[in-house]
C-alpha cells in the first residue's frame, strides 16, 4: 500500500435497477471525488450490473470511496483492485484524415498499435484501438500529423487476473469497512 496519489480502480457490482448510476454519481459529486473514468455494463449474473470506476487519490481516499459506495443501497459489492494484478482496457474510435498518399503510412501506424480500420471514406479512415490509456494516447499522438477529425474514448473496464471472480453471491467474502457512522464518510471528518 502507498499514500501516493495515483489512479485507483474500483469494481462495483450493483443491482440493475433504474437510478443506480445517478445515485453512485451523486455520491461522488457530494463527496467531491473526481471520477477519471466510469463505465457500466452487464455482468455474468442476471440482475447485476458491473461498474468500473477510476478515481485519482491515495490509499486513504480509496478506503473512503469504498466505504461510501457500500452505503448506496443498490451497491452489492465493492472491490478496490488498484494493487491487485488486473487487466484494464479502454476502447477508442479515431477518425483521421486520410489522403490516398497517406493511407499506407496510417495502416503502418495501426499495425504497430494493433489497431484496425473499421470504416473507410474517400478522405478519412476510422480506426478502432483497444488497450491501455497510454497505448491509445500513443496511437493518437502518431495520428495527429495526418489530422485527427474526431475521437471518442470509452471509460476503462477492468478485471482481476487469476481464477477468482467478482460475483454478487460472494458478497459475504467482501471486506467490511466500518466508517464509524451512518452518514457519508467525509474527508474532512477523518482529518479532524
Amino acid at each position: 500500500m502507498s499514500d501516493r496519489v495515483s489512479l485507483r480502480t474500483f469494481v462495483v457490482l450493483v443491482e440493475d435497477v433504474p437510478g443506480v448510476l445517478n445515485r453512485v454519481a451523486s455520491l461522488f459529486r457530494r463527496r467531491n471525488f473526481n471520477i477519471e473514468s466510469l463505465s457500466v455494463g452487464k455482468s455474468h449474473e442476471p440482475g447485476i450490473s458491473r461498474m468500473t470506476i477510476v478515481v485519482r487519490g491515495d490509499d486513504r481516499m480509496g478506503r473512503l470511496v469504498e466505504a461510501n459506495l457500500y452505503k448506496v443501497v443498490d451497491v452489492v459489492r465493492v472491490d478496490d483492485i488498484t494493487h491487485r494484478p488486473n487487466v484494464s482496457r479502454d476502447i477508442a474510435l479515431v477518425r483521421v484524415r486520410a489522403t490516398p498518399a497517406d493511407r499506407a503510412a496510417i495502416l503502418q501506424v495501426c499495425s504497430v498499435f494493433r489497431a484496425r480500420v473499421v470504416d473507410v471514406a474517400l478522405d478519412s479512415m476510422m480506426i478502432e484501438c483497444t488497450g491501455t490509456e497510454d497505448k491509445i494516447r500513443g496511437l493518437v499522438t502518431l495520428l495527429e500529423p495526418f489530422g485527427v477529425l474526431e475521437m471518442v474514448q470509452a471509460g476503462s473496464i477492468a478485471m482481476t487476473r487469476g481464477a477468482s471472480a467478482q460475483s454478487a453471491s460472494a458478497q459475504s467474502d467482501a471486506v467490511e469497512i466500518d466508517s464509524g457512522d451512518d452518514d457519508d464518510v467525509d474527508l474532512t471528518d477523518e482529518a479532524a
